[in-house]
C-alpha cells in the first residue's frame, strides 16, 4: 500500500515511474531493433519475453499513474472536508460564546482554554497577569453555568455533538 507520505511527497513514486518508463523505452527499442535485424522469423523466446516485460512495465506505469492521481484527488477532498469541518466547529463554538454573552477578552481566553493552554501560557499570550486570566475564567464559567475547565469543555463538546446530531436527524 502507498503511504500517506508518498501521497504528500510523491517524488519517490514519480522516480520509480520514471525508471519503469525508461526501462520500457529501452525494451521497446531493443525489441524493435532485434525484430528488424532478424526479420519476421526472429520472433523467438527472447523477443517475446522482452515484449511481455515491456507490456508489463507500461501497464504498471499506467496503473501507478492512475493510483497516484486518485490518491491526490482523495487527499484534496479530505483536506477540503477537514477545512469545512474546522470552520463548522469554530462557528458552533462562536455561537455558544454569543449565547453566553462573552466579552471579546473572554472569547479570546475561552478559545485559548479550548485549545488547552495553561493559565500561564494564556497570560503570556495576552501579555497580562495570571490573576487577570483567572478572573476572566471565573466570568466565563459563571456565564456558561459551569465550575471548571473540564465542565466548560464538556459542555462545548456536548453542544458540538448536539449540533451534529441535529444535522444528522434533519
Amino acid at each position: 500500500m502507498i503511504s500517506d507520505s508518498a501521497v504528500r511527497h510523491p517524488t519517490a513514486l514519480i522516480l520509480l515511474m520514471a525508471v519503469q518508463l525508461a526501462c520500457a523505452v529501452f525494451f521497446v527499442t531493443d525489441a524493435v531493433q532485434d525484430f528488424f535485424e532478424g526479420g519476421p522469423g526472429s520472433l523467438d523466446g527472447h523477443l517475446i519475453i522482452e515484449a511481455l516485460a515491456t507490456l508489463s512495465l507500461l501497464i504498471a506505469f499506467a496503473l501507478e499513474g492512475r493510483i497516484l492521481a486518485s490518491l491526490r484527488r482523495r487527499e484534496a477532498h479530505l483536506e477540503e472536508s477537514l477545512k469545512n469541518a474546522s470552520a463548522e466547529v469554530h462557528a458552533v463554538i462562536m455561537a455558544q460564546f454569543d449565547a453566553w454573552s462573552l466579552s471579546p477578552a473572554e472569547r479570546d481566553i475561552a478559545l485559548f482554554l479550548v485549545k488547552g493552554l495553561s493559565t500561564q501560557e494564556i497570560a503570556e499570550m495576552r501579555d497580562s497577569a495570571e490573576g487577570t486570566v483567572k478572573a476572566h475564567f471565573n466570568a466565563i464559567f459563571r456565564k456558561a453555568g459551569v465550575h471548571s475547565r473540564v465542565e466548560l469543555l464538556s459542555l462545548l463538546i456536548d453542544r458540538l455533538l448536539g449540533s451534529r446530531l441535529q444535522t444528522l436527524s434533519e
